[in-house]
């Protein structure tokens, strides 16, 4: 039988240390050549609304554990001005519904294991990168968390930013009061700490030793000029300034895609590639579609080469740090979702859906 696991499901079996085992395992194998996977790909095609576009978005990977998984996104995606923030916006069907599906098989034997909503699953796998990059980064002693942004991916965050730094205090922004407030008291009743709601931007930087971007900006949120002394910096949906980039003194970087076989030539470190239909239209020029690659000043470190002890992670106090993923969702995803997979069997929840109906008698 092949697993259908839900969202719920998900958020069930999987728990933050969890993600951040399975992550962990999979960076080592993709460093010693034991995974693989691709950079995303995204295919985007003009819609009939010159405001929006189709995109659609992959990334796979695998390794001789024994799995190997794609992700497989569809969405409308424009974006929105509202309050002085303009923030990029996506759908599928209609707002509020969305479609990404994680499709999970066997190596051994090709069988298809499972097809997993991503939603809770994609949280917990961002948040666990943040918290792997602050375990490594960051200084022992952090208490002060600064959010940028107060959706499902900031509170994922905290959850996760707990397991790794004793965090006693959180301080939040989001253009909107009634979400940022809300936020607020919804984390300090369920975590017990101090949580605070601030009304600009500049104050969530002030004294903070963890500051963490997740937002959905269409704008660089992460402002140089306030960085203070000391901090590590997470940024996931809300870049980095150029003058950001120029003060971070140490950049970790969980991993990155190998090039195809035999051509050298075709490696990137680049987040993600883009391809476009109608290559001249102008709603190109207007959406964001940056690359994400090592920026940093100084040495940029490897996961790898400091789990291994070759390199340190900080090395001063003061300096300022910073953490990125790099390009390899692809091991992400196949990790996680065996994660996922295992524990909804061992638990005996998932809707069976009868593998020979993914078969088929036509050899392709």
């Amino acid at each position: 039988m092949t697993l259908l696991i839900d969202n719920d499901i998900v958020r069930r079996v999987l728990k933050p240390a969890a993600v951040r085992r399975a992550l962990e395992s999979a960076y080592r194998d993709l460093a010693s050549g034991e995974a693989v996977c691709r950079p995303r790909i995204d295919i985007r095609i003009p819609t009939r609304d010159p405001a929006k576009f189709y995109q659609w978005g992959t990334m796979e990977g695998g390794s001789t554990g024994g799995y190997f998984a794609i992700r497989m996104k569809s969405d409308i995606v424009y974006e929105h001005e509202y309050g002085g923030a303009r923030t990029r916006e996506k759908y599928c069907v209609r707002p509020g519904r969305y479609c990404g599906l994680v499709f999970l098989t066997d190596v051994e034997t090709g069988e298809p294991l499972a097809i997993i909503n991503d939603g809770h699953l994609q949280h917990l796998r961002v948040a666990a990168d943040s918290a792997i990059g602050t375990d490594l980064m960051a200084r022992e002693d952090c208490r002060t968390l600064g959010m940028l942004g107060s959706g499902g991916m900031a509170a994922s965050h905290v959850e996760a930013l707990l397991e790794v730094r004793p965090i006693g205090r959180i301080r939040v922004f989001s253009p909107t009061r009634a979400n940022r407030e809300r936020f607020a008291a919804e984390i300090a009743e369920r975590h017990g700490i101090e949580c605070e709601a601030r009304e600009e931007p500049r104050e969530v930087y002030r004294d903070a030793d963890i500051l963490a971007a997740c937002t959905d900006s269409a704008r660089p949120v992460i402002r140089g000029e306030w960085l203070e002394p000391g901090m590590h910096v997470i940024s996931i949906g809300g870049r980095p300034d150029d003058q950001a980039l120029s003060r971070f003194d140490r950049t970790l970087r969980l991993g990155t895609a190998p090039a195809p076989v035999g051509r050298p030539e075709l490696a990137t470190a680049d987040e993600y590639l883009g391809y476009v239909a109608r290559p001249r239209d102008p709603r190109w020029e207007t959406n964001r579609m940056d690359r994400h690659a090592v920026t940093g000043k100084g040495e940029d470190v490897g996961f790898a080469d400091v789990i291994e002890g070759k390199v340190r992670g900080r090395i001063s106090r003061n300096q300022i740090t910073y953490s990125e993923r790099g390009n390899i969702q692809g091991a992400q995803f196949f990790a996680v979702a065996a994660a996922a997979y295992e524990a909804a069997r061992r638990e005996g929840l998932g809707r069976d859906l009868p593998t020979d109906w993914f078969l088929q008698d036509i050899r392709d």
